[in-house]
């Protein structure tokens, strides 16, 4: 009966001690995460760095400098995968030095698991042909591989991208150059397509799969704006230039594709400075019209910089209108234009009756040209 009893208070005792127990670490853990995190803290509760950590980076030859600038917060986390991740690229085909910039450049991509960095690789692997292009890739901009560690959002973008008839050549014209596209919600990407397909629609294109194809290879920021933002430009454009259906398709999916990008306040404002100064210069509204369809770059132009182009060749006795019949010639930085302006007049170049194209050529070209011209 007495070890019975005994039996009984030993139970008691240590289950109540285990529910003590568990109440209590619970507690522990949950307050220690809030307060500490995966961070090291000092006595202050102010982030500290992670000594192991800095060791292991300086040992990879990574410029701790550059990565403290970055992304300060990465150097106090307890855990980080530093190694797991110099192994992986290290079969994949990086170098030591590029495994080295990528983290200086970006932090962050040690603390993606192993198990994470595998996925990713393969969903890429979809898009681009072999290892050694993925590793070129992370050595012009790290960011576009490792700024998400949402595999399952990624995979969801590249099948729908695909079902709407996107190539593989385009998608991986949007990894490289507007990945944030791929970090986007499926949704997010959804509304845009299916927005262009209904513009594609509206102006009498019976092809909106084609469409949506030409305008995002054309311009592969397109899907990381807002719907919103494409409407009112779009509107614009069609409204201010008077536009047909035809005409508007022609240009949103071709030398006007990048306006799309802009705020509408900015396209509004630089197409207004850029009438300014050509009717300043004699130009009818027509001529304004020609000079911007045929060139509308000169919407991203700065008003001093588009200004002082205009200025620099008309000084020349280069005249407005063979400015609007080879726009191109704003291509070339000011400093060429004079330089160039300077070298032509000196071998006897005649501006006023012969073309003025020259100006932008490349400089090979250019240079065989003058070498003619001044023999």
């Amino acid at each position: 009966m007495a070890a019975g009893n005994l039996w009984c208070m030993r139970s008691n005792f240590l289950f109540g001690s285990r529910c003590w127990m568990t109440r209590f670490s619970s507690e522990t853990v949950f307050k220690s995460v809030r307060l500490f995190g995966v961070k090291y803290r000092n006595a202050n509760n102010e982030p500290s760095e992670n000594e192991e950590l800095l060791n292991n980076l300086l040992t990879m030859g990574v410029d701790i400098g550059m990565a403290r600038k970055r992304q300060p917060g990465v150097f106090s986390r307890k855990i980080t995968n530093e190694q797991d991740l110099k192994m992986f690229l290290l079969s994949k085909g990086a170098s030591k030095e590029v495994i080295a910039s990528i983290i200086s450049r970006y932090p962050r991509a040690i603390t993606r698991t192993p198990e994470s960095l595998s996925k990713r690789w393969d969903l890429w692997r979809e898009i681009v042909t072999s290892d050694l292009e993925i590793v070129n890739i992370l050595e012009r901009s790290p960011e576009s591989f490792f700024r998400s560690s949402n595999n399952l959002n990624l995979e969801n973008n590249i099948k729908f991208l695909y079902s709407v008839g996107l190539t593989r050549k385009c998608l991986c014209r949007l990894l490289t150059s507007a990945p944030r596209t791929f970090s986007n919600s499926l949704d997010l990407n959804k509304q845009m397509v299916e927005f262009l397909q209904a513009v594609c629609l509206s102006l009498g294109h019976n092809d909106p799969t084609g469409f949506v194809r030409k305008i995002i290879f054309k311009n592969p920021f397109i899907l990381i704006q807002s719907t919103k933002r494409v409407k009112a430009n779009i509107e614009f454009l069609q409204s201010s230039f008077s536009l047909n259906s035809e005409e508007l398709l022609g240009l949103i999916c071709g030398p006007g594709a990048e306006i799309l990008d802009l705020s509408n306040d900015c396209v509004r404002r630089n197409y207004t400075k850029v009438k300014e100064k050509l009717f300043s210069l004699g130009c009818i509204e027509e001529e304004v019209q020609k000079f911007v369809l045929s060139y509308p770059d000169v919407i991203f132009f700065a008003e001093k910089k588009f200004n002082d182009k205009i200025d620099c060749l008309i000084e020349e006795n280069i005249s407005i209108s063979q400015i609007i019949e080879n726009p191109r010639v704003l291509d070339s930085s000011l400093s060429t234009l004079k330089s160039r302006i300077k070298e032509l007049v000196n071998a006897g170049y005649n501006f006023s009756t012969l073309n003025i194209s020259l100006l932008s050529w490349s400089k090979k070209r250019y240079e065989a040209k003058l070498k003619k011209l001044s023999r």
